[in-house]
């Protein structure tokens, strides 16, 4: 299935080839970088639009795998456009999952992220980036942190929980303001270190690492047994 977007939506493609995509992806990837420092031997998997973020693993991972949502037109080279509610992916397939541009367009959050679930390992864990509703980055519409739904760390949360995931981890990063002024672009390392001292509740995006909870799936307790009195035969 594929759904062309609205055609004042901007190109997460095109966005990412400009200075503000080039800035975005500097200040998302150092964090991304000390939360999953190391994933030798893993299997990982990208959703939504992880193309410009993957390379951080590629030559580390057993596997690393791009799985643009259809929405995002064009797919870049290398990737495969699939339905993010219908995963072409086996069950238990992945030890980490990656959502960048996933959950704010989709619409169907809660099947996302069933179908996370359902194909990531029993000991696995995902690593969702979304734009923070307080951000700057949220209320630019010419850039995708721009389209769908923002959300604050309290929503996340909830979202995952709903989702049988256990939110561990918390970051955030993208404090530059989304102009397409290079001279405040070039300061990236200045506005990310303000940022993060002074200003955090006001970063671009929310990062949040969560552990598949395999016990949610798992009722608490059996159903108590009803006793049932047969009455003696004659």
């Amino acid at each position: 299935m594929t759904t062309i977007p609205p055609h004042d939506e901007p190109s997460a493609g095109l966005f990412y080839a400009t200075p503000r995509g080039i800035t975005a992806v500097a200040a998302i990837s150092h964090r991304l970088s000390l939360i999953w420092p190391d994933l030798a031997g893993l299997s990982v998997l990208g959703l939504g639009y992880p193309a410009p973020y993957l390379p951080l693993w590629q030559s580390q991972a057993a596997r690393c795998l791009n799985a643009t949502a259809y929405h995002h037109e064009p797919p870049p080279p290398g990737s495969c456009s699939i339905d993010p509610i219908r995963l072409p992916f086996p069950d238990l397939a992945f030890d980490r999952i990656l959502v960048i541009h996933g959950v704010e367009p989709s619409g169907h959050d809660a099947r996302l992220l069933r179908e996370i679930w359902r194909v990531l390992k029993d000991d696995g864990r995902i690593l969702v980036v979304a734009p923070n509703r307080m951000g700057l980055w949220a209320h630019s519409d010419t850039t995708p942190f721009g389209q769908g739904q923002p959300y604050s760390q309290g929503q996340i949360d909830r979202l995952l929980a709903a989702g049988m995931f256990r939110p561990e981890r918390r970051d955030t990063a993208l404090f530059t303001p989304p102009t397409t002024l290079r001279a405040v672009l070039r300061t990236t390392r200045f506005w990310e270190r303000f940022g993060r001292a002074l200003t955090p509740q006001f970063a671009g995006v929310i990062l949040t690492e969560a552990v598949k909870d395999v016990y949610a799936a798992v009722p608490v307790q059996a159903p108590a047994r009803r006793l049932v009195v047969l009455p003696e035969a004659a």
